[in-house]
């Protein structure tokens, strides 16, 4: 690059490896706080003094959740634009989790300080996520793979124009 530093990457490369790793941070984060819900599931009730749940089972079924989610981010960051129903599922429930617990709070079904979560758990995402479905609607490509054009798929497209 004249007059400057170049490290050999092209933006399309920067692009995808930003993704990509927003995707692994995701899967990690999952991954963990899922095995954390399933593996101690009062904690989280102990933390914020509540009454432990009648059905801490339940819970659990919920960090199973999470940590399937947490999966699904691994798979999508091997190529964000391929995956992005995995992005758009995660992406909805991001954006319902927060709406189904501003419902419970204000029921008082749910104490206001348990929303701490929401932030680490979903806003946090909601921009990043937002922004490789808008690249996957755009149809941008980041995985580097060559095109190959046969004969055969040559004559169909000069076919197709006649």
């Amino acid at each position: 690059m004249e007059g400057g530093i170049s490290n050999g990457r092209s933006s399309s490369q920067s692009r995808r490896n930003w993704a990509k790793w927003v995707l692994i941070f995701a899967a990690a984060y999952n991954l963990v706080s899922g095995a954390w819900v399933v593996l101690s599931p009062l904690s989280a009730f102990h933390l914020a003094n509540m009454p432990k749940p009648r059905y801490p089972e339940i819970w659990q079924c919920v960090g199973m959740i999470v940590g399937v989610y947490g999966v699904g981010y691994a798979v999508a960051a091997y190529d964000p634009i391929r995956h992005w129903p995995i992005v758009l599922v995660g992406l909805l429930g991001k954006v319902l989790g927060p709406i189904g617990f501003v419902d419970a709070a204000m029921r008082g079904a749910l104490p206001w300080k348990m929303g701490w979560t929401i932030i680490t758990n979903d806003l946090i995402w909601w921009i990043p996520f937002g922004l490789i479905l808008y690249r996957a609607w755009r149809g941008e490509c980041w995985v580097d793979k060559p095109v190959t054009v046969t004969n055969r798929s040559q004559d169909a497209l000069t076919s197709s124009r006649t």
